[in-house]
C-alpha cells in the first residue's frame, strides 16, 4: 500500500526553482552592485514607467481586448493594475531575492493564466514581451540620464539576468494553472481544517483526462499549491533504473505525512486502494490535514 500512496514528478517548488535559476544565471553580489548603480535613475522614472506601460497596453488592440479595454479603459481596473505594477516595480528595484518574492511571482503567473480575481487570461507571449519592454525602458532611462556607458552596460547585464529569472517564475505559475484546467472531467476537491485558511478556499475544481488516477489529480493539486508541501508531504529519494541509461537515477518521491488523509467519495484511500485508484465522472475528493 505504501507504494500506492507515492507521488512523483511534481513541478519545481517555487522557492527552490528561484534559487536554482538565480544560481544558473550567476546572479551574485557583483550583479547586485552593478544593478544598484542605476536604481536611483530608474526609481525617479518609476511613476512614468507605470503610466506609460498601461497607456501602451490600452492602445495595442490585442492587449486591450485581453484586458477588456476595447472601447476604453475601466478606471477602477486600471488603478488596480497600476497598483500591482507599482508594487512589483518597487520590489524589483529593491533587488528582492527572497523566497517570499519567488511565491509572489509564481502567484502572478497563475493570475495571468486566468486564475486571478478578474479571471483574465494573458497569453505568455505578452508576459514575455512586457518583460522585454521593461528592459528597454530601463535602458532608455539610463541613456537619458547620461549614465556612463560602463555603468550602463554592467547594469543592463545584471537586470537582464534578474528579470529573466523573474519571467521563469511567472511562467512556472502560469503552467501549473493551465494544467489544473486541462482535462474533460471536472473533479470537485473539498478542503478541510487549516487548509481552508492557508489556501483561502474551501473547494476547487481540478480537471483530469479520461483514465486518470487519484495521484494525477493530487499532482496537479500540490503543483498548484506548493506552499503546503512541507506540511503535507515527506520527500524521500528513491533509486530508479531506466532502460535508456547505464546509470541509476535518484528521484524525489512524495508520501503523505502522518495524519493527512485523502478521501475518495468518503473512503480513506490509505485503506482503500491508494492513489492509483482511477477517477470517474461524479467522483469527489476530500483532503483532511491532521488536527482541526
Amino acid at each position: 500500500m505504501s507504494n500506492s500512496l507515492e507521488l512523483r514528478d511534481l513541478a519545481p517548488e517555487p522557492a527552490e526553482e528561484w534559487r536554482r535559476m538565480l544560481a544558473f544565471v550567476g546572479w551574485n553580489q557583483h550583479d547586485r552592485l552593478a544593478a544598484s548603480q542605476s536604481i536611483e535613475t530608474l526609481f525617479r522614472r518609476g511613476p512614468e514607467l507605470v503610466a506609460q506601460t498601461y497607456d501602451y497596453l490600452l492602445h495595442i488592440p490585442e492587449t486591450a481586448a485581453i484586458l477588456g479595454w476595447e472601447q476604453s479603459g475601466d478606471q477602477s481596473h486600471l488603478a488596480e493594475r497600476r497598483r500591482f505594477f507599482t508594487v512589483w516595480l518597487a520590489r524589483t528595484l529593491g533587488l528582492d531575492s527572497s523566497d517570499e518574492f519567488a511565491y509572489y511571482l509564481f502567484r502572478a503567473g497563475k493570475y495571468h493564466a486566468g486564475h486571478g480575481p478578474r479571471q483574465i487570461h494573458t497569453p505568455p507571449a505578452y508576459v514575455t514581451g512586457s518583460i522585454g519592454l521593461v528592459l528597454a525602458a530601463f535602458s532608455q532611462f539610463m541613456v537619458e540620464a547620461g549614465l556612463p556607458s560602463q555603468i550602463m552596460g554592467a547594469s543592463m547585464a545584471a537586470w537582464n539576468k534578474y528579470l529573466a529569472v523573474q519571467l521563469n517564475q511567472m511562467l512556472l505559475g502560469y503552467h501549473v494553472a493551465q494544467v489544473l484546467d486541462q482535462g474533460s472531467i471536472p473533479i470537485r476537491c473539498t478542503l478541510f481544517g487549516r487548509l481552508r485558511a492557508q489556501l483561502h478556499t474551501r473547494q476547487l475544481l481540478i480537471h483530469i483526462p479520461q483514465g486518470a488516477q487519484v495521484r494525477d489529480l493530487l499532482q496537479k493539486f500540490f503543483d498548484y499549491f506548493p506552499q503546503i508541501r512541507p506540511d503535507a508531504l515527506e520527500r524521500v529519494w528513491t533509486a530508479e533504473e531506466k532502460s535508456d541509461s547505464l546509470w541509476t537515477a535518484v528521484v524525489p518521491t512524495y508520501i503523505p505525512r502522518s495524519g493527512w488523509r485523502v478521501l475518495l467519495n468518503g473512503r480513506d484511500l490509505s485503506y482503500s486502494g491508494g492513489f492509483v485508484v482511477p477517477l470517474q465522472i461524479g467522483d469527489q475528493i476530500a483532503i483532511f490535514p491532521p488536527g482541526r
